[in-house]
Parts: structure tokens; sequence; C-alpha cells
């Protein structure tokens, strides 16, 4: 039976491939699209979904999501790295776009997990102060969910750390109190961070692959032109598979490798948005992670088979 699957998500270029991809999974049935601001603000990332949804046929409707953070202040979006319109400044036709579903996102999310108990998965790849407002409102879906899988976090497991300060990854450090929420409900969550995403790249060859493929996979090479040139100053030639590799855990988690702890993160000072997870074997004087739930933390990834899952995925869509 295919997993259902709410996308909760900024598009965003790589929230956009990471779509694409589980729009064309077979064993994945997305239900719902919600949006959050983040790679721009809300208006356009809600209007990215709906133009995603349109030109690509996705049947999942779209709910519009939070504009800002629960207490953090705003920061602009990150233009040099998503361009202005948050799809690499492509040409969009946004005419006549579909609307999106009437309710607000983080209702939406209640109300699809309450009508399918136990089957639903949620896949956040943005700032997860939707998934915090759905818990304030509706505390008894923490017990319903299947699973909760966020590309966010990093950990310092595998070399540099943050993203956006030395320990702080751009997901996180954008709602940080939402994320110590989330993290700290007694729910299934795993944190597909820094760590393991960086370890994915898209090179030449798997451009090359994207390019002769169907429309979606070309839209990939396109509307990540830009995102390749920011990825320059990293050393990368193409780019890291950040939301995708999330997107790949749900789909094949025998690609990565977890560890289990309670997870806290830095709601302020210096170190904001910092992902820290208590190592359980080692003892620590009673403090405030002693009634922190243990989470799930990727550790290491099989990236060429998460790279060969997204690029067959997508090479078998049209």
């Amino acid at each position: 039976m295919p997993t259902k699957v709410i996308f909760d998500t900024d598009p965003g270029v790589d929230d956009a491939a990471a779509l694409l991809f589980l729009n064309a999974c077979r064993t994945v049935d997305l239900v719902g699209i919600t949006t959050v601001f983040g790679n721009a603000d809300i208006d356009t990332v809600t209007r990215n979904a709906l133009y995603l949804k349109r030109r690509f046929g996705i049947d999942a409707p779209v709910a519009r999501g939070a504009g800002r953070a629960l207490e953090a202040e705003p920061s602009p979006p990150p233009v040099h790295v998503h361009g202005r319109n948050g799809l690499g400044d492509m040409l969009l036709e946004i005419e006549d776009l579909p609307g999106p579903d009437p309710r607000p996102a983080h209702r939406f999310i209640i109300d699809l997990v309450r009508q399918q108990e136990g089957q639903i998965s949620i896949v956040a790849v943005g700032r997860l102060t939707n998934l915090a407002m759905a818990l304030a409102e509706a505390p008894d879906i923490a017990g319903l969910v299947k699973e909760v899988v966020v590309m966010g976090g990093a950990f310092g497991l595998a070399g540099p750390n943050g993203n956006v300060t030395p320990v702080a990854e751009a997901n996180i450090i954008g709602d940080p109190h939402a994320a110590d929420i989330v993290f700290g409900t007694e729910w299934p969550v795993t944190a597909v961070g820094l760590d393991v995403t960086r370890q994915v790249v898209m090179g030449p060859a798997s451009l090359d692959r994207l390019a002769v493929g169907g429309e979606a996979a070309r839209f990939i090479v396109e509307s990540t032109r830009g995102y390749r040139h920011y990825h320059m100053r990293f050393g990368v030639d193409g780019f890291y598979v950040h939301d995708s590799s999330a997107a790949a855990f749900v789909v094949d988690r025998s690609l990565f490798q977890t560890r289990r702890g309670p997870i806290r993160v830095a709601t302020q000072g210096v170190a904001a948005g910092q992902t820290v997870q208590m190592d359980r074997m080692t003892p620590y004087p009673p403090g405030a992670w002693d009634a922190a739930p243990d989470q799930d933390v990727a550790v290491s990834v099989d990236a060429l088979g998460v790279r060969q899952l997204i690029l067959d995925t997508l090479s078998c869509s049209s």
C-alpha cells in the first residue's frame, strides 16, 4: 500500500524537486501539500506550490500555512539562493492558477491526520511552524500520525555543522521555538539534517540524465541553475540534495542509518537554532532533557543509493 504523505514545504527550488520526486514515486500517495514561509514569503511559496500543482498535474490539495515564526523575528528570504520568485527566477505562467484549500495548513494537517489515523507520514522540509500550530490546537494528533520526517538540523556528525550560523541550519533557525516543540513532542520524528544531506550531490552526470528525462526532470535542471551557482562557493559541482533526501527516507529508509535520543533546540543567543541530541549512554545530572522523548537522527546515508532512487523515479515520470 502506498505511503500517504503530507508534504509541508516552502518552494524553493530544492523543495520543488522533492515535490516532483514524491509525486512521481509509485509507492507514495501524496494526499496534501502545506506551505510555510521560508525560501520566500508565504504568498510566493503558496503561489509556487499552486503553480507546480497545475503544471505537473498534481492531485493533492494545497493549503496555505504560516507566514511568520511563532516568536522569532522575521528575516529576509534567501533570494541569493532561490531567486526572487523562489523558483530560480524562472519565467512562470501564473495566470488562472487553482485556488488553495480553504483551511489553514495547520487545520488541514489536523483534519487529515484524524481522518486517516495511523496512516499519514508528514514530510516537513521548511520551518516547522505549521506542525507546532497543529500540535497546539490538537495535541491528540501526536498519537495519530504514522511518522514525521524533518529536513532540518545540523548535529555535527560529519564535518561542518550549520549553514546559516556555525551551529544552525536554515529551517530550524527560521523558527527555533517551533522546532523545539516538534522534536519535544511524544510522536515519531526523524531528522534528516545537513550531516547526511550534504553527502548526497546531484553532479554533472546526474544533471545530464535529468536533462533528457521527462518534463519534471527537465524542470529541475532548469530551475536549479542559480542554485548550482550558489553551491560553487562550497566547491560543489552541482547541488546538495537536501529536501529530496528527506523525501527519499520515507520511500526507502534502508538507505539511512539513524540513532535515537532526545533532541532539543536552542531558541536564543549565539547558538539559536542549534540542534543537539542527547546521548542516553552518558549519565547527566537532572535537567531540561529528562522529559524529552527519544527521536531519530540520520547519521549516515547511502548517497549513491539515494541519488539513484531519485534519478530512477524521475526518469520514469512524464
